[in-house]
Formats: structure tokens, C-alpha cells, sequence
């Protein structure tokens, strides 16, 4: 049976926007064009804007695919662990798991993107910092669970231990680039380990 316009315009556009999210993860959101786009994909540029109206429209859905791709490798094995310090920690292992995969050639397209738009009002920008507050306030969930489980110090501010973990990801994100994998999982383990030893009850 063959298949439906609609169905077949859903699975270019899935195609589209997965090899956009390659372009993006070796080059950066802002190197993603609708030409280079076309390029990579080995379409028309006719044919990817007839599925993105704009630049902006394909960074946007890039994000999303990224948004899920984060969402499916970090928090999604994090849930399965119990509650409390274990959730959390899986958390944190998944995501460095998931930065070592990606590598010193391959970033993190969200990572990229906040240090490419920090100072672009727009859009875009608002679209990396939705999800980056939704990322933190993911993380200071897992920590107030463990301050109700009595694993963790109640005097201990979600929020602000969010942030710590944000911050340690972010400098391992770069450090794996410019220093090696094996200082920068080094570095980020031992920061980790002072950063929960300093929570434990």
C-alpha cells in the first residue's frame, strides 16, 4: 500500500530535520542554512523550504529534535532510577555518557546554540532558554526529591544546586573539545563526587 501525501511530507521533513541535526551537531545551529541544508540532504532548496518557510523556522524545529534527543538519552534513564540521590545521579551519568558519545567532533547542538544566540534577541534565543530553564528546573526536581527522601540536607536550595550542575555540564561540554576525554572525565567526576558529597546527609 502506498503511502499518503501527508505521510510522505511527514517523512521528509523527518529526514530534513535529521540531517539538519547532523549539520548542526558538527557545525553549529548558525552554519545551518537552507542551502547548506539542501546540500547535506541532497534536495533542492526549493524542496526544503517548501517544508521550512524560513531559517528561522528550521532552527526551530532543530531544537526540538535535539530537545528530544537530550530528553530520550539523559532524561528518560534517569526516570527509571529510583528517587532521591540514585535519580539524580543517573541523571548526571547519562548525561556525561551522552558527551562522550558525541565527542570532541560531534557537540551538543543546544550548548552550541546558547553560546551562538546569548546576545541575539529573538526567537530563537527564547526558544534555547525555554528549554534550558525546563532542563534546570528538571535537575532541581531530582534534588528536591532527594531532600524528601532525607538523603539530602533540607537547607540545600534545588534550584541553586540546578545550576551547579548545569554549569559542571556545560565546562565538561567544552573542556572534551579543547582539553581530551580523559582529563576532562576526570575533572567533571571529581566535581561531581565534591559536589553530592557536599549534599549527603
Amino acid at each position: 500500500m502506498s503511502r499518503s501525501p501527508a505521510s510522505k511530507g511527514a517523512a521528509t521533513r523527518d529526514l530534513i530535520v535529521s540531517r539538519a541535526l547532523d549539520v548542526v551537531h558538527e557545525r553549529g545551529l548558525d552554519a545551518l542554512t537552507i542551502g547548506t541544508l539542501a546540500d547535506a540532504a541532497g534536495m533542492s532548496k526549493s524542496g526544503v523550504f517548501a517544508h521550512f518557510g524560513s531559517r528561522e523556522d528550521l532552527q526551530l524545529a532543530v531544537l526540538d529534535a535535539a530537545a528530544k534527543e537530550f530528553t530520550d538519552e539523559v532524561f528518560a534513564p534517569a526516570i527509571r532510577a529510583p528517587r532521591g540521590v540514585p535519580r539524580l545521579r543517573r541523571l548526571i551519568d547519562a548525561w556525561t555518557q551522552r558527551t562522550l558519545r558525541l565527542g570532541a567532533r560531534r557537540g551538543c547542538p543546544i550548548a552550541a546554540a546558547a553560546f551562538e544566540f546569548d546576545d541575539r534577541p529573538g526567537p530563537v534565543r527564547d526558544h534555547i532558554m525555554a528549554y534550558l530553564v525546563h532542563l534546570r528546573r528538571e535537575i532541581a526536581r531530582a534534588v528536591r526529591m532527594a531532600v524528601e527522601a532525607g538523603q539530602i540536607h533540607a537547607s540545600v536550595e534545588p534550584e541553586q544546586i540546578a545550576f551547579e550542575v548545569h554549569g559542571l555540564m556545560l565546562g565538561f561540554h567544552f573542556e572534551v573539545k579543547l582539553d581530551g576525554v580523559e582529563r576532562a572525565t576526570a575533572r567533571v567526576q571529581t566535581a561531581v563526587e565534591r559536589l553530592l558529597a557536599s549534599l549527603l546527609i
